[in-house]
């Protein structure tokens, strides 16, 4: 007896201690697009465009935003937690190949393709909306100085420049600025990332020149002139939606139509406006995203 029960326990301790076979994904077996977001407010308001645009065409749509940075996001798409998320192309080229991105698009997303396709992801259409870096000067400063262009700066004296405390450090940022444009700075202040700080130092001449993001409300609500990177110091970042592969062979074409018409309707003024009344019109993400998606005739409108 004492034997048999020795037996008995080592069985049962066996199978406790036997790995648990993984279940499969439920976002992957339902009847639903899970659609997820980063955590900052411009990627929730792109998941909510892209979201609404999809259930327009009788797909079902869960939301699973704010999940966190792209080292949460990421894994969770390729795991099939969620099925589809607005992408920006640079970065996220950038983030699975540990390189640097060019800023022509095409370069960008035919390396896409390769590294996606390895992860048993799809990139749908780019948008021609991008939240890049960008620098900016005053509106007044850019009338009184002709200048819209980067290449426009080389060879000014006594400039300040604006931005985050790491931008000295950064190649995109001064480094890039000085190696690639030839502009010299006088002094650097350390302000915020696009932000209100820069914005108003900008405004009030305390410095020449800032970094600010393409689509930040703040070049709207203060009148920032975005200087044109005729050099392409910046990697290309549109918008560009990434799936499951699973999904989009679940879905078929009314998942991929539904997704590319809105790309090839967004711009990066229109997302910099969409930005702002999220900001300053007190409305959710979503209401913004169904205003432009009804103006555009992508969705049905009341009545």
């Amino acid at each position: 007896m004492r034997s048999r029960l020795l037996v008995l326990l080592a069985a049962a301790i066996l199978t406790a201690c036997a790995p648990v076979p993984p279940r499969e994904p439920q976002a992957l077996t339902d009847d639903a697009l899970t659609v997820g977001s980063f955590n900052f407010g411009e990627s929730v308001l792109l998941a909510e465009l892209y979201a609404q645009a999809v259930e327009a065409e009788g797909i079902r749509v869960v939301r699973r935003f704010d999940i966190g940075p792209r080292e949460l996001v990421q894994p969770s798409l390729q795991r099939g937690l969620i099925e589809l998320v607005p992408e920006y192309a640079g970065s996220l080229l950038e983030f699975v190949t540990g390189g640097s991105a060019s800023s022509n698009l095409g370069v960008v997303r035919g390396a896409l393709a390769v590294e996606l396709d390895a992860r048993g992801l799809v990139a749908f259409e780019s948008a021609r909306a991008q939240n890049r870096n960008a620098f900016a000067v005053s509106a007044d400063l850019a009338r009184a100085a002709r200048v819209a262009r980067l290449s426009d700066l080389a060879g000014d004296e006594g400039l300040a420049l604006g931005g985050p405390a790491e931008c000295p450090r950064r190649p995109l940022c001064q480094p890039g600025l000085e190696e690639t444009y030839g502009i010299t700075f006088d002094s650097f202040v350390p302000l915020d990332s696009s932000g209100p700080l820069t914005a108003q130092a900008l405004v009030r001449g305390l410095v020449d020149v800032g970094l600010m993001f393409t689509t930040s409300p703040e070049v709207l609500r203060s009148d920032l002139v975005l200087l044109e990177d005729d050099r392409h110091l910046q990697p290309a970042e549109h918008v560009t939606p990434v799936a499951n592969a699973a999904a989009v062979e679940r879905f078929g074409p009314r998942l991929e139509e539904a997704v590319n018409r809105v790309s090839a309707s967004l711009t990066t003024a229109e997302l910099r406006l969409m930005n702002l009344r999220v900001e300053v019109a007190d409305l959710t993400p979503a209401e913004v995203a169904r205003t432009w998606l009804v103006g555009r005739g992508l969705v049905a409108g009341e009545g």
